[in-house]
């Protein structure tokens, strides 16, 4: 069988997320038929058929999603390990950590002056912002390991959770709800709930809308709450909750953080709560990694201590 070729991957990747040839070609910038006789090509490398296709509609056959799954990993796989030496050529020497604003503040000080202290870890460089955030970041090759809250899509990555913290909703200073001393779900049917931008994760939806209770997610939960506006960041999120266009549940450190006159912060009882999770690919073998995510794990249990023996 003829070696089968990254370009020819992503064109059947276009086809098979599109299951249109002509929107694939499209959204690939060239014309349908050569499109067309690439998949065909493709077919005939493999020796099964990937589509199945009538006048009216395209579908993938078990090969072609199984191609599909595995695919879409090998072609990040191979743009992340260019992404990945193109760093190291550029600026060797160093560790790249992506995090997402909220995630532990406290917590990525000390980890990132711990393992400035520590001669078999790399200069650590923090990265801020990446389309898709921290674990895209991941996945393209632009980082080698991240702090960041979940829930997040986790395929390809392995992660240990360093912290687990209870959230709250935020009200409008002035809400009917504003000042009881706790909540529970149910109180809050109705409320129109944020919309992230870009947002497609279902546990991430699910957590956002306050579905992911304890006992598990529910549904109707996500099908039922108002959509609120749409959210890019946190500030965005408590302007629009003290204008009273939404609710939101935030984890006990962010709403302490961000304490306004305008609004209220209440304990949800029955609510999931917030993880700060240290996380890297699942292919990594880095020594600087490995030792990365044990400074982390270290900070974050002590840190887990001293809050304990303070409330004793």
């Amino acid at each position: 069988m003829d070696d089968v070729e990254v370009r020819e991957l992503r064109y059947f990747i276009a086809v098979a997320e599109e299951l249109n040839f002509t929107r694939a070609a499209a959204r690939l910038g060239m014309a349908q038929p050569p499109l067309s006789a690439a998949i065909g090509k493709l077919e005939r490398k493999l020796g099964v058929p990937l589509f199945e296709r009538t006048s009216r509609r395209v579908a993938l056959t078990g090969a072609g999603a199984v191609l599909l799954d595995e695919g879409r990993a090998a072609v990040e796989g191979f743009a992340a390990a260019l992404a990945r030496a193109r760093r190291t050529g550029t600026g060797p020497g160093r560790l790249t950590l992506a995090v997402k604003p909220g995630a532990g503040t406290a917590l990525l000080r000390e980890v990132v002056r711990r393992c400035g202290d520590d001669p078999q870890i790399p200069g650590v460089h923090v990265l801020f912002g990446h389309p898709g955030g921290p674990a895209a970041a991941l996945r393209a090759g632009a980082a080698d390991v991240a702090l960041l809250r979940g829930p997040f899509d986790q395929h390809g990555l392995d992660t240990e959770v360093l912290l687990v913290e209870p959230r709250v909703v935020v009200l409008p200073a002035d809400h009917r709800l504003a000042r009881r001393g706790g909540l529970r779900r149910a109180d809050l049917a109705g409320e129109p709930m944020p919309h992230w931008a870009g947002q497609r994760d279902p546990a991430a939806v699910a957590h956002w809308t306050g579905a992911d209770t304890p006992q598990g997610v529910r549904v109707d939960d996500i099908a039922e709450a108002p959509r609120g506006p749409e959210i890019n960041d946190i500030n965005q999120l408590l302007d629009a909750i003290a204008l009273g266009n939404a609710i939101a549940f935030v984890p006990a450190s962010v709403a302490e953080q961000n304490r306004r006159p305008q609004l209220a912060f209440v304990p949800v009882d029955d609510l999931s709560p917030s993880q700060v999770v240290v996380a890297w690919t699942a292919a990594s073998r880095s020594r600087a990694v490995a030792g990365f995510v044990r400074t982390a794990v270290d900070v974050a249990s002590r840190q887990r201590e001293h809050a304990t023996a303070s409330a004793e």
